[in-house]
């Protein structure tokens, strides 16, 4: 049988590289609830367990309280599974997905104004570019004139 590790919270951001704030952070917020010795966290494999999927969770742009509905799902499973937690993770998923979608078509639609102004922004550069040396000849005839 094998012994559970033992990390402190120090031990923990620095696995994943984020700060120990953080990690009190997700304290604070009901997702980590680690165990004391003295005023010293004491975190397992569980917590350990719990702090990547929410650091997964957040780079999926789920929301503390989507990962936190999650966790209370997953701590009232009964052992083998749970229905409602699946059923909620996949709900999550198909909202953040059309969300995603909508955020690339958003980007599609402003790389399209961006490239269409770019090009009036060109041509207009090219007509003043123009008129600037169609000018120049003559206001240089004017400045010999009156030199004159």
């Amino acid at each position: 049988m094998s012994q559970k590790q033992i990390f402190s919270i120090g031990e923990l951001a620095k696995e994943f590289e984020i700060t120990t704030r953080s990690v009190r952070f997700y304290e604070d917020q009901g997702l980590l609830i680690s165990y004391r010795r003295g005023n010293t966290r004491i975190f397992d494999d569980k917590h350990r367990a719990r702090l990547k999927l929410i650091l997964r969770n957040k780079r999926m742009g789920l929301a503390l309280q989507e990962i936190k509905d999650l966790f209370d799902l997953w701590d009232r499973a009964i052992p083998g599974g749970n229905e409602e937690q699946l059923l909620k993770m996949l709900e999550i998923l198909e909202g953040r997905r059309a969300m995603l979608e909508q955020q690339k078509n958003d980007i599609a639609q402003a790389e399209m104004e961006i490239d269409t102004a770019e090009t009036r922004c060109r041509e207009a550069l090219v007509e003043l570019q123009k008129k600037k040396k169609q000018q120049a000849p003559a206001k240089e005839e004017a400045r010999q004139t009156a030199e004159n």
